[in-house]
């Protein structure tokens, strides 16, 4: 099965323009990130300086009245926090006068965002609480905020310390709005009424607008960022790819046949330099391929003309051995047993021709299939007697395993037997008298045969050169038939002119397997092997 590529993994541009934005997004949000972080930090910094300042002011403006009306009457104390809560809220509007009026009047302070809120918190004394003693209570909340919208863990340090604290926390007015702020607070003594919790509410929401207005123009410019950091690596990248594209381009045109395409240079650079450097090569392979194709023709012309020119003189040594071989016993012994010889020789040399005029026809690309409808065991049955076994003897040394119905397949008959005929003739060659084993399968679109033996096998390195012409895996030891070397070679050539296949398997010692896999029709594909070429495979 194909894997189905995405455009995306085809594109070399694509993939560096989008590592390129993924990288510069990653950094372009770090360095954001940081700069956003130390902004924020800054203007929490000056907020805080600014208004721990103000309330530092505030709070020593407080102790100062305070000790003023330390003493005096009631109506001075009111009128001594009266002033301390106009003073403690900047830019709002002025409260009414008295004491009895604050505490049931919620200032008005405009905007609030621009607000200065102030809490004061009245510390009951448990002893007055209990002797029903209280003192007059001057608690009070700028725009009706509720002491709980003070963190609690800021009213708990301010019980166990003196000086001033302060906490960065959510204030919630009583419309439900929560908005950042600065909490300030400090206890206070006002005298004839008791300890007091004092909280000076430092909103934040000027300082949150400016952190809003510097994290969306980070945004923006981040993304303005990306996208000409992806237009200039598209304009870069795209100055590297395209020769690479035209180099393609020519490779593949190379491929079809067409020597004659160039890589265009039109610069000094590196690019250019890797195309004249390609050009170069490109004109070195045309030359090799057109003194290989010349020498190829030459060698091909001349295997065909050597072998049409030795037909005729083989053909009158032919006519003149037989007639000699014909009258062998009327000879000298020694003289009968040279025809015997010579007539061999000139059988054998008849085959090389006919062998070297089939591999001509191949390197040509001349050879044609003439299919016909036969049946494949009986061509078996026929090739194995043609060279003197009889498959029926109790002894026979060749073994058929055959389905017991005829096996018929439309191919080239005279091209089948060649192949079988080889394979059992090597079979024999190479067995050392042991058992060879035939077996023929089918499936609805494929026919196997396997010829196995069992003698000396061949080494692994062997059979990558099996099919090779001319080649033998011992030259040195003689054979009972001996062959000319291009047998397995011109077997696999006609196997694949079907569509099929030969493959050989061997080991040493354990004798060797070829199989001869075809299309049921000659010229359809395979799509299986009915037989496996390891035969120790088979039973698994």
């Amino acid at each position: 099965m194909r894997l189905q590529h995405s455009p995306f993994s085809q594109s070399l541009a694509a993939k560096v323009i989008l590592s390129t934005v993924l990288l510069s997004l990653g950094v372009v949000w770090l360095t954001g990130s940081a700069l956003y972080s130390q902004l924020s930090d800054g203007i929490k910094k000056v907020s805080l300086e600014r208004s721990l300042s103000d309330a530092r002011s505030i709070f020593y403006n407080a102790r100062y009245q305070f000790l003023l009306v330390d003493g005096q009457s009631s109506e001075v104390i009111k009128a001594g926090v009266d002033e301390i809560i106009s003073t403690s809220i900047s830019s709002t509007p002025v409260i009414k006068a008295g004491v009895d009026e604050i505490i049931s009047t919620s200032i008005s302070f405009g905007s609030i965002e621009s607000s200065r809120e102030i809490i004061l918190i009245k510390i009951f004394n448990t002893k007055e609480v209990k002797n029903n003693s209280l003192k007059p209570d001057y608690s009070f909340a700028s725009n009706a905020l509720s002491p709980t919208a003070i963190p609690q863990d800021l009213r708990d340090e301010i019980s166990d310390s003196a000086v001033l604290v302060n906490q960065f926390a959510p204030l919630t007015y009583a419309s439900g709005r929560s908005i950042d702020a600065l909490f300030v607070g400090q206890r206070v003594i006002i005298p004839g009424s008791g300890e007091y919790e004092m909280y000076l509410v430092f909103t934040l929401a000027n300082q949150a607008a400016t952190l809003d207005l510097i994290q969306n123009s980070l945004l923006v410019t981040g993304i303005v960022l990306l996208l000409l950091i992806g237009l200039i690596t598209y304009l870069v990248v795209r100055q590297v790819v395209r020769p690479v594209r035209d180099a393609a381009r020519v490779a593949s045109l190379f491929t079809k046949g067409d020597f004659t395409q160039r890589l265009r240079v039109q610069s000094n650079d590196e690019i250019a330099t890797l195309g004249t450097a390609f050009n170069e090569m490109a004109a070195s392979i045309q030359g090799q391929i057109s003194r290989l194709e010349n020498l190829s023709k030459v060698q091909q012309r001349f295997v065909s003309d050597v072998s049409h020119e030795l037909r005729t003189p083989l053909t009158t040594l032919r006519m003149a051995s037989d007639v000699i071989y014909a009258q062998r016993d009327e000879f000298d012994p020694v003289i009968a047993r040279s025809a015997e010889l010579l007539i061999a020789q000139i059988d054998r040399f008849e085959k090389l021709l006919q062998e070297l005029l089939e591999v001509s026809r191949f390197d040509a690309e001349v050879a044609v299939l003439e299919p016909t409808d036969f049946e494949l065991t009986a061509l078996v049955r026929r090739c194995v007697a043609d060279l003197g076994v009889r498959v029926e003897a109790p002894d026979s040394q060749i073994i058929f395993d055959a389905p017991k119905y005829p096996v018929h397949i439309r191919a080239d008959f005279r091209r089948v037997e060649r192949i079988m005929r080889n394979l059992i003739a090597n079979a024999l060659d190479h067995s050392e008298g042991k058992v060879i084993e035939i077996e023929c399968v089918e499936t609805a679109t494929e026919v196997a045969v396997s010829v196995r033996d069992h003698g000396e096998g061949m080494e692994a390195t062997s059979l990558t050169r099996v099919f090779d012409r001319f080649w033998r895996a011992d030259p040195s030891r003689a054979r009972t038939r001996g062959g000319t070397g291009l047998g397995l070679s011109i077997a696999l050539e006609d196997a694949r002119l079907h569509n099929g296949e030969l493959d050989a398997w061997g080991a040493i010692g354990d004798g060797a397997n070829f199989v001869l896999t075809l299309p049921r029709i000659a010229g359809n594909q395979i799509v299986a092997r009915p037989l496996p070429v390891n035969p120790h495979r088979r039973n698994l």
